[in-house]
């Protein structure tokens, strides 16, 4: 990337953005559906409920009234219910732990 950003214009960059936005969508939504969010909480502080999350304040930031559930349909492409039917696997006692300890630190003190 280059050191000024704006080299490359404002919009070439949204666009650069918004396409390695969609990459990551489709690798956690189609390429490694396998990998349980609790897996990536625990391992890097964010899910794909976090960017779920993430982009339903984007839109709440440009006006859009979107609900939690709404937001996780458009990054989901399907409803939670659904996802966690096809893909969402039992956990075990110690990555709940785990994830609440992961969650407080990424999460719950950042929201406060």
């Amino acid at each position: 990337m280059p050191d000024d950003v704006t080299e490359i214009g404002p919009q070439t960059q949204i666009e650069l953005e918004a396409a390695a936005f969609r990459r990551l969508q489709k690798h956690l939504m189609k390429d490694r559906a396998d990998v349980q969010n609790i897996d990536m909480m625990n391992l890097t502080g964010f899910c794909r409920n976090c960017l779920s999350r993430w982009y339903q304040e984007a839109a709440a930031e440009r006006g859009i009234e979107m609900t939690k559930d709404e937001g996780r349909e458009a990054f989901y492409g399907m409803t939670m219910d659904a996802w966690k039917t096809n893909y969402q696997t039992e956990s075990t006692p110690n990555k709940d732990a785990a994830f609440t300890t992961a969650f407080d630190e990424n999460v719950a003190k950042k929201d406060s």
